[in-house]
């Protein structure tokens, strides 16, 4: 069952990583590319070309290759979901490409966290007319939680510009996807027009790059621009011409579930025979069996294709590791650390017009110069603070900070510190020093700032906010939680106190002076 499949059906596995996908139409029978390798001219100085041991390049093998991994796909469709269930060409222009809405959401995201997204928003926006006319707070609302709020908006802005620029009807290829739709890169494309439409086009994701790295020991940096150009050329190659979706589907799936990035299921494998990595482990087998009965075999380094300065070959730095086996490949590259950044934000609280609590949101800017993280989503009221600053200043800012909002002074003193919460977001350590402060009585908003409200919890949670100012309210509710805890406590200890205090032991009543002086406080 594919990762495309699982998202709208019940997905089962976890997508790592992404991509992105690119026109077909350069490549010649079964697959080979115009210009093969052997055409290349290399210039003095140039890095090598590819050797043959990274490429594809016999018709028999690239059929095989093919046959294999769809009958596979098949008998696993068939096993998993005992029908076979995969997604259809799209024929209705008015549609809107549910692998489109899927392959966004699926973006640097679990498929466990985003079935129920995917299955809320195609019920309220199944076409593309619908989505245009929605709103953006709509959409960051059925959003919130998802993370990467970019993904929805750009979704929502490529359907408005179907509708009113393309006459509602979809682009078809890879080519014409990427050209004219915001938000669509090579991958999305790729899966688009592969799955929805019919091209011939290939996909490269996370799950590809595995499969494609240990098919033909490719040990360079995965994400470095010879490795990116030499996969995409691959999966061109690779792509049935009859089948694409299928065989994209099929690819994709065999990473997720059989070539994993950890314990890969290489027995299983329905095209172990064209993997060069596999073949690798196997000879070390066979030669460390016949070391045992003092025969010497050579074992040929068939990862290493034996061409000085190879662009796509293990470095010589980090040679192949028999350990490892064929979680050799990919490399990649160190990830970069995420900066570090942090905000000052406060519970601002008030009593409703029933007695309910009530909470300031403000919205943050959605277009614009610089809009920045979390674009048009809503927050507690926050601002950025410059490393280094003590507790008196940051409240002395961020007293400030309210002031413009409420319109009215804000003592620093006023300001309880609740204590910091970290969130991690893709490139940055975000960490948020919250305080809270409860105002008394009705509080105007200052209309000529940017947008705000007073909110219930309920009309929080079901507002566009992201997961870090969700956790921000858990923190202050749990730390009026302990107070309020903490004064039950102190209550039930100065009662007990009193209670010892009036107490008589020698059985004479007590005078009310007496009484009255024992329930006075020290």
């Amino acid at each position: 069952m594919s990762r495309l499949r699982a998202a709208a059906a019940r997905g089962m596995r976890e997508r790592r990583g992404n991509g992105s996908a690119t026109p077909n139409g350069e490549n010649g029978r079964n697959g080979s590319k115009k210009g093969n390798r052997n055409r290349v001219s290399v210039r003095e100085g140039a890095p090598a070309p590819p050797h043959s041991l990274h490429l594809f390049h016999d018709p028999v093998e690239i059929d095989a290759l093919r046959d294999r991994l769809l009958a596979w796909l098949q008998l696993n469709r068939m096993l998993t979901d005992g029908r076979m269930q995969h997604w259809h060409l799209c024929t209705d222009p008015s549609v809107l490409p549910a692998v489109w809405v899927s392959e966004v959401m699926l973006q640097q995201t679990q498929v466990a966290t985003v079935i129920d997204y995917y299955n809320r928003w195609m019920q309220k926006w199944p076409t593309l007319q619908a989505l245009a006319a929605a709103s953006l707070e709509e959409v960051n609302e059925l959003w919130a939680g998802l993370g990467y709020y970019s993904r929805g908006k750009r979704l929502q802005e490529a359907a408005r510009k179907v509708v009113s620029e393309l006459a509602g009807r979809m682009p078809r290829t890879a080519e014409d996807l990427q050209k004219l739709l915001p938000g669509v890169g090579r991958y999305t494309a790729g899966a688009i027009a592969s799955i929805s439409f019919g091209q011939a086009t290939g996909v490269v994701d996370g799950n590809v790059i595995r499969v494609l790295c240990r098919l033909r020991c490719i040990g360079a940096d995965s994400s470095s621009p010879a490795v990116t150009d030499c996969l995409w050329d691959m999966a061109n190659t690779l792509v049935d011409r009859s089948r694409p979706g299928d065989f994209n589907q099929a690819l994709m799936e065999l990473g997720a579930t059989v070539c994993t990035p950890k314990s890969p299921l290489c027995k299983e494998c329905p095209v172990k025979e064209h993997c060069h990595a596999w073949h690798r482990v196997e000879k070390e087998l066979v030669s460390a069996s016949q070391k045992l009965f003092g025969k010497t075999t050579v074992v040929p380094d068939v990862e290493d294709c034996g061409t000085g300065g190879c662009p796509l070959c293990l470095p010589t730095a980090e040679p192949w590791d028999s350990s490892l086996g064929v979680t050799n490949f990919p490399r990649k590259a160190a990830k970069k650390q995420p900066r570090a950044e942090q905000t000052a934000t406060c519970v601002l609280e008030r009593r409703g017009h029933l007695g309910a609590s009530e909470y300031l949101i403000v919205q943050r800017p959605s277009s614009g110069t610089g809009p920045g993280l979390l674009a048009g989503l809503w927050e507690f009221p926050s601002l950025p603070l410059a490393p280094g600053l003590k507790e008196k200043q940051q409240k002395e800012l961020l007293a400030d900070h309210l002031q413009a909002w409420i319109k009215q002074p804000v003592q620093t003193q006023s300001l309880c510190f609740i204590g910091e919460v970290v969130h991690i977001f893709s490139h940055i350590h975000q960490t948020y020093v919250v305080y809270s402060l409860c105002l008394d009585g009705d509080v105007a908003l200052d209309a000529a700032s940017s947008p705000s409200r007073w909110v219930t919890q309920e009309e929080f949670c079901a507002s566009a906010v992201s997961t870090a100012m969700k956790k921000v309210l858990k923190a202050w509710e749990t730390q009026r939680g302990v107070q309020s805890g903490r004064a039950k406590g102190s209550k039930r200890k100065r009662e007990s106190k009193l209670g010892a205090a009036g107490s008589n032991p020698t059985g004479t009543q007590l005078s009310l002076r007496t009484f009255l002086q024992a329930q006075t406080p020290p």
